[in-house]
């Protein structure tokens, strides 16, 4: 799998722009490389309120601390960016192909060599088998009550991010990613360890979150994405690292499947608008709580360290936080 935490042996345990003529447009995405939106104008970039490798969630039980705890429902990775448009807005093909499947909400179009796109949220204008072409063919209209088409790619039978360089053109990112907290914990539902006397194993959750460069219009204004890669690692309070830098999230490339859902997210994430049971959060923000791996601080000399934890999306854009944890194994005090 392309999104696994590094294993430190004996301190880690897993847990796991442009505008360009129409001509060379579409020169450029015959030979399968850039392309450009599937809502008009195509070579003007749009605004973005999913992001790839957002949580989505369903929880089945009311909104209560035992419910974020003990999760029942539905969770699942996204796979693709949901680009906000009008309802009603007609959606083109990025790349020609073949109409492969169809239904009352999406169409999913072939363009060889394993590789397709998707178009979630829309009524189909076209037939199973037809062929379409870029910027030209209606695939169909953004359903009423969406506000958005989803766009799905899948690169060679893989599910890739629309955003990395060379994909979705012209995008341009200028957003850091933010980690808004960082916990030591002793278990998913425990309390967060009081960091002056850290001793034993700890797992390492972290609290991040990215923001859409282009302002998302109406009430999804200022919700968060996930950032595509979270990273950290461990020094000692005068910056002598003691465990290298580690991998926690990895969506820069694809995503696991939706079994792994609590491996990379944390217990307490929930989407944006998140629905449990009957009561659908409409107008909040979700949570997106992050599992770095597990420390073993028995192994650590008592000392004052700081967990340094960064956040960065596919354009290279990131931001770090940190926080300091006093570990003590033998009687006595750091620092006497």
């Amino acid at each position: 799998m392309a999104v696994a935490p590094l294993l430190l042996a004996a301190l880690i345990a897993s847990a796991s722009s442009g505008i360009h003529s129409e001509a060379a447009h579409a020169s450029v995405k015959q030979a399968g490389r850039s392309y450009g939106w599937p809502v008009a104008p195509f070579n003007r970039q749009h605004p973005i309120r999913g992001g790839f490798g957002d949580p989505r969630t369903i929880y089945l039980e009311p909104p209560t601390h035992a419910s974020l705890m003990h999760p029942v429902g539905s969770f699942s990775f996204h796979q693709g960016v949901d680009i906000s448009a009008p309802d009603g807005t007609a959606v083109y093909p990025v790349v020609d192909g073949t109409v492969m499947s169809l239904n009352a909400d999406r169409v999913f179009v072939y363009s060889g060599n394993g590789n397709r796109f998707e178009y979630w949220h829309i009524a189909p204008a076209v037939k199973l088998g037809q062929h379409v072409t870029t910027d030209s063919t209606v695939l169909g209209h953004i359903i009423r009550g969406t506000g958005h088409v989803h766009l799905t790619e899948v690169d060679g039978g893989v599910v890739t991010d629309p955003l990395l360089p060379g994909h979705l053109t012209p995008y341009r990112d200028t957003t850091r990613p933010a980690v808004t907290s960082i916990e030591l914990r002793t278990g998913d539902d425990g309390p967060a360890q009081l960091t002056n006397f850290i001793r034993g194993p700890v797992n390492l959750v972290a609290e991040a979150y990215d923001t859409p460069t282009v302002p998302v219009p109406g009430e999804w204004r200022d919700m968060p994405m996930t950032p595509a890669l979270i990273t950290w690692h461990v020094e000692t309070w005068n910056g002598k690292v003691k465990i290298p830098e580690t991998t926690a999230w990895d969506a820069r490339r694809t995503i696991p499947s939706n079994g792994f859902f609590w491996r990379y997210y944390a217990k307490g994430t929930f989407q944006n608008m998140s629905v449990f049971g009957a009561h659908y959060s409409w107008g909040q923000p979700g949570c997106f709580r992050f599992r770095l791996g597990t420390i073993n601080t028995l192994r650590l000399a008592d000392n004052v360290y700081r967990l340094v934890v960064t956040a960065s999306d596919v354009r290279g854009n990131s931001s770090s936080s940190s926080v300091r944890f006093s570990v003590h194994n033998h009687s006595g005090w750091v620092g006497v």
